[in-house]
């Protein structure tokens, strides 16, 4: 008999034994409604960046210092995500190389309209060589959950401080949310 004959003996008798005296008896069924599961979800919400151009005008090619964008966040519009939402982290970055300062105001709103919670800062004036640089990080939990689970807009709002026609530079933006849910 060849050696790898008397080596695959043991080791299927080791295998069945494992197999026989495997232990289930500990095991409530009953108990399956009681897990919950916890899921994260990571998303990138908006990413832009915008130079001088962004602050003309188009139809009169006239500087103007307030820009404004709206987003809708779909994803937020589900009955599912809607009852398991239990935390919610938002990631606002700007690099500001605009020689400016420049007020940032997010605002969150619902269906109707209406301003459940909103995040405003301002990105200090850079260069080039040395960007303003704003990095916030808006944290919801708990009992106001319920306002961003009604939000189904991002409004976004920048305005230029102290700017004219010899400004230049450019202004990029990150958004990011963290999305903790329990089903």
């Amino acid at each position: 008999m060849s050696h790898l004959k008397l080596l695959k003996i043991p080791l299927t008798g080791f295998f069945l034994c494992l197999l026989f005296t495997s232990c289930f008896k500990d095991v409530d069924f009953s108990q399956a409604s009681d897990i919950k599961l916890t899921p994260d979800l990571e998303a990138d919400i908006l990413v832009y960046q915008l130079n001088l151009n962004d602050f003309i005008d188009s139809q009169t090619g006239a500087y103007t210092p307030v820009i404004r964008d709206t987003v809708r966040l779909e994803f937020l519009d589900d009955d599912y995500v809607q009852e398991g939402l239990m935390y919610a982290a938002f990631r606002f970055r700007h690099k500001n190389s605009f020689s400016q300062p420049i007020l940032s105001k997010i605002k969150f709103l619902s269906n109707s309209n209406q301003t459940q919670f909103s995040v405003n800062y301002e990105i200090p004036a850079g260069t080039k060589a040395t960007p303003g640089i704003v990095d916030t990080l808006y944290v919801v939990e708990g009992a106001d959950i319920v306002k961003v689970r009604r939000s189904i807009q991002m409004v976004l709002e920048l305005e230029m401080i102290g700017g004219g026609k010899d400004i230049g530079g450019e202004l990029d933006f990150l958004s990011k949310g963290l999305f903790k849910f329990e089903f």
